[in-house]
């Protein structure tokens, strides 16, 4: 099963109102598991980056005046996240702002069908609790030391590790091996134990008749154990 983990950085809150993508970033997932391959693409948004943005992700207008824009990156983006499952982190957020970028340039949109928010997850999860990226990085010790500022392609390889926890991947893995860790050794304990119990099958006179044989060959075996 392939997945796609992704996250946009924007100038702002509301496309609506002139707020437009400045990053994407994704990781592909194979069976939950980072295959190693990604696509992060930054853009320049072709308008000043507002004080409140700049706080969050780090980037300024200077850094993203050279960027394409994202008609010039948006076939690469749509190639390689494909038809895939799309895992976001407060996805209607990130939908709204591609949807709208892709609208823009007259290409259909994406389905929100094909989305996992994990952040609804995360919320039916631990209800009442924080469910941020951090706060879920900070109850699975999931090591976000580096995110200083949001970053797209770090906010993916950290919510690929949250994503395994919040679906019981990874402590229900580690629970089967426990499991057959201890099936394994109880069936070993009971293999041994049924060898030392087994009575010997051979009377006295069937032993010492077996001897004699052993004593009549001319050659004595390497398995002949008796003198």
């Amino acid at each position: 099963m392939r997945e796609i983990v992704l996250d946009t950085e924007t100038t702002g809150l509301d496309p609506k109102k002139g707020d437009k993508v400045v990053e994407i970033a994704c990781i592909e997932l194979i069976n939950h598991i980072p295959t190693g391959k990604g696509y992060q693409a930054y853009i320049n948004p072709m308008r000043d980056m507002p004080e409140g943005a700049f706080k969050v992700h780090g980037l300024t207008e200077e850094f993203l005046s050279d960027k394409p824009v994202f008609g010039e990156v948006v076939e690469e983006f749509l190639s390689f996240i494909e038809d895939s499952i799309l895992l976001i982190h407060n996805a209607k957020f990130d939908i709204n702002f591609l949807n709208h970028e892709l609208t823009l340039i007259g290409l259909k949109k994406l389905k929100f069908e094909r989305v996992i928010d994990t952040l609804q997850i995360a919320r039916e999860k631990h209800p009442g609790s924080p469910n941020n990226l951090d706060a879920l990085c900070r109850r699975y010790s999931v090591d976000n030391n580096k995110r200083d500022y949001h970053d797209a392609r770090l906010d993916c390889e950290l919510l690929a590790e949250v994503y395994m926890e919040l679906i019981g991947g990874r402590q229900h893995g580690l629970l089967l091996d426990k499991e057959t860790e201890e099936k394994t050794q109880i069936t070993n304990v009971t293999r041994n134990k049924r060898i030392k119990e087994l009575p010997t099958r051979l009377s006295s006179v069937d032993i010492e008749k077996h001897k004699l044989y052993i004593k009549s060959m001319h050659d004595k075996p390497l398995w002949n154990s008796y003198d």
